[in-house]
C-alpha cells in the first residue's frame, strides 16, 4: 500500500487538480482493522436502534407529544444522520482496505457532517430554552412553547445548519489541492483538507471560523443563560421534591450538552500548534460516533417518562403477541 500511496501522491504533484482523496484511516496497523470493524459495527447498531427506537417511541406515545420530546425526536434523527455520514465509510475502509473517497464524495461528507453538527448545536439550545420555560415560567409554558413556535425553531435550526455547511463547502472546495491528496484523518473534515491546499487560505479560514463560532457560541449562550435562570429559580424552590424534579428534568440534557460542546470546543477552538493527528482522531471518534450513540442512552436512562413509554410499548407488544386476533 505504501507504493500505491507514493505513486498516487507523485501523480497529484504533477497535476493541478485532485479528483479523489486517500484517507489514512484510524490506524496503520492491519491487525487492528477487524477488531475496530467489529467495534464500530456494534456502535453503529446501538446508534441505529437507540435513535430510531427513540423516534418511534416518541411518535407512538401521545404522553411524549410535548415540545421537549419534539426536539428530542429530531435530535435522534440528526444523530442517526451524523453517524450514517461517517461510520459506513470508515467500516468499508477497515473491511476492504479501500481508503479512497471521490472529490464529490468528500464534499458531500463535509456538507452533511457540518450541517448535522450545526443543527445538533441548535437543537440542544432549543431544549435548554424549553427547560427554562418549563421551570422558570410554568404558568406561561403552553403559550411560550406552542407547536408553531417549535416548528419555527426547528426549521430555523435546519436552515442555518445547512446554510453554514453550504458556505463551508463553497469556501473549502473552491481552493486548489495540489500538494497531496492524502487526508490524515478517517473522514473528510475541514482542518485536514485545508492543510492540503496550495491556495491562499487566510480568508477561507476566517470565514469558517466566523460561521463555526456562530454555530457554537450562539446556542451555547442560549444554553448558559437558560440554565443560569433555571438554577436561580430552583434555588428559590423551598421543597426538596420540587428541587429534585426540576434538576432531574435538566440532568440528562446537561450531560448531553457538556459532552457535545466539550469535544467540539476541544477539537476546533484551540491553537493549531496544539493539534496532534492521533489525539484529533480519538476526539473525532468521540463526537462522530460515541455521542450519537450515547444521546438516546442518556435520555432514556435518566428519564421516567421515556422508561414508562418503553414499558408500555413492550407490554402492548406482548399482549398483541399472546392475543394476535
Amino acid at each position: 500500500s505504501g507504493g500505491f500511496h507514493h505513486s498516487q501522491m507523485t501523480f497529484i504533484e504533477n497535476t493541478s487538480e485532485v479528483n479523489a482523496f486517500i484517507l489514512t484511516g484510524l490506524t496503520d496497523d492491519p491487525g487492528l482493522h477487524i477488531p475496530l470493524f467489529i467495534m464500530f459495527t456494534i456502535i453503529y447498531l446501538i446508534t441505529l436502534i437507540g435513535n430510531l427506537g427513540m423516534v418511534a417511541l416518541i411518535s407512538w406515545d401521545s404522553c411524549l407529544h410535548t415540545p421537549m420530546y419534539f426536539f428530542l425526536r429530531n435530535l435522534s434523527l440528526v444523530d442517526f444522520g451524523l453517524s450514517s455520514t461517517i461510520i459506513p465509510k470508515v467500516m468499508t475502509g477497515l473491511l476492504t482496505g479501500d481508503m479512497i473517497i471521490s472529490y464529490n464524495g468528500c464534499a458531500t461528507q463535509v456538507f452533511f457532517f457540518a450541517g448535522f453538527t450545526g443543527i445538533e448545536s441548535f437543537l440542544l439550545a432549543f431544549m435548554a430554552y424549553d427547560r427554562h420555560a418549563a421551570v422558570c415560567r410554568p404558568l406561561h409554558y403552553t403559550t411560550i412553547m406552542t407547536s408553531k413556535m417549535c416548528a419555527y425553531m426547528l426549521t430555523g435550526g435546519h436552515i442555518w445548519g445547512f446554510l453554514s455547511s453550504t458556505i463551508f463547502i463553497e469556501n473549502v472546495f473552491s481552493l486548489s489541492f495540489c500538494r497531496s491528496n492524502v487526508i490524515h484523518h478517517f473522514f473528510c473534515d475541514i482542518p485536514p483538507l485545508l492543510v492540503l491546499s496550495c491556495s491562499e487560505i487566510h480568508i477561507t479560514e476566517s470565514i469558517i471560523f466566523i460561521f463555526g463560532s456562530l454555530n457554537v457560541s450562539f446556542p451555547f449562550l442560549v444554553i448558559f443563560f437558560s440554565y443560569l435562570f433555571i438554577f436561580i429559580t430552583v434555588l428559590k424552590i423551598r421543597s426538596a421534591g420540587g428541587c429534585q424534579k426540576a434538576f432531574s428534568t435538566c440532568a440528562s440534557h446537561l450531560t448531553a450538552v457538556f459532552i457535545f460542546y466539550g469535544t467540539i470546543i476541544f477539537m476546533y477552538f484551540r491553537p493549531t500548534s496544539t493539534h496532534s493527528m492521533d489525539s484529533d482522531k480519538i476526539v473525532s471518534v468521540f463526537y462522530t460516533m460515541i455521542i450519537p450513540m450515547l444521546n438516546p442512552i442518556i435520555y432514556s436512562l435518566r428519564n421516567k417518562e421515556v422508561k414508562n413509554a418503553f414499558r408500555k410499548a413492550v407490554k402492548e407488544r406482548r399482549l398483541q403477541f399472546h392475543h394476535p386476533f
